[in-house]
């Protein structure tokens, strides 16, 4: 069933602009108090390592098991619209690690999420069966196989990557979700999709970066698709909303040049993490979602 609406947009953009001035009508004329200062955001970041920014640098020695950057998006949105910020991404995280902790010194996620929590904002779900970490780290196994040719990660693994994704990451997204509800009834909820890994068809230019057989890039490009519509889906149902970066991301995958990337590639990248984005995905993961939200 549909989950709880969010708080409006305009109540968030209200939070962070001055309140306006009392105006007095006074016997020798009219004054005016002074502004009051905007009412800073309670913003709470969570999500896995595409919201921690895993591999890029400065890194926050704050959590150093999560691999998590001050450069990620939530620190840039915290930045640009000057918000309280909670920032309890980690690198691997599943959905499940928003109610349980993920390993020893990292709580669950959602214990950032509080009554007076005004925004939160994730990405989230890659992780769960391993979609990501398998399907890549197989499709370059055999693309490397195969030299390149045919579409040998296809033709092993067919639906198996989508069956897993409809049968267990889309109820454990839902489920997230409406956790992060209940905690934070009054927060505006926003949920990140994914940038794009690969082209939509294959690169040869691009096979000693991101060795995936020339019929398995768009397998693989289809897959994150797939995953993205279900991250959508999940949004939509519990009254949260949802930032595609299918057309924004177009052209800044791992097989374009160094500052056009948002992306890296799996080999001879500029992250010690590959295959996730990099300082400037972040940063325009961060304005899409600012615009999006009308924030910033």
């Amino acid at each position: 069933m549909p989950g709880c609406l969010h708080m409006p947009l305009h109540a968030l953009r209200r939070v962070l602009t001055a309140t306006s001035a009392a105006v007095g009508a006074l016997a020798l004329g009219l004054t005016t108090t002074p502004a009051q200062a905007a009412t800073p955001l309670n913003y709470a970041a969570l999500g896995d390592s595409y919201s921690a920014a895993s591999g890029v640098l400065p890194v926050d020695v704050t959590s150093p098991l999560c691999l998590r950057s001050t450069a990620n998006y939530a620190h840039v949105i915290a930045a640009r619209t000057t918000a309280r910020l909670r920032d309890v991404t980690c690198g691997a995280a599943r959905t499940k690690d928003f109610t349980e902790a993920q390993c020893p010194g990292v709580a669950p996620q959602t214990d950032a999420v509080t009554a007076d929590t005004d925004l939160v904002t994730l990405t989230i779900g890659g992780n769960d069966n391993g979609t990501f970490v398998h399907a890549v780290t197989a499709c370059g196994t055999a693309g490397i196989l195969s030299g390149g040719r045919g579409s040998p990660c296809k033709d092993r693994y067919g639906s198996s990557f989508d069956d897993e994704i409809d049968a267990h990451t889309c109820p454990a997204l839902t489920s997230a979700l409406r956790g992060v509800r209940a905690k934070g009834p009054r927060a505006s909820v926003t949920v990140l999709g994914y940038p794009w890994i690969t082209p939509p068809t294959s690169d040869p230019s691009c096979f000693v970066r991101l060795p995936v057989a020339t019929g398995d890039v768009p397998y693989l490009h289809a897959l994150q698709a797939h995953l993205n519509a279900v991250v959508r889906r999940a949004a939509e149902e519990t009254g949260a909303t949802y930032v595609d970066f299918a057309e924004a991301s177009a052209g800044h995958d791992a097989c374009r040049p160094v500052g056009t990337r948002w992306t890296e590639p799996l080999l001879f990248g500029q992250n010690v993490v590959p295959v996730h984005p990099n300082a400037l995905g972040e940063r325009r993961m961060a304005e899409r979602t600012l615009d999006v939200l009308g924030l910033g």
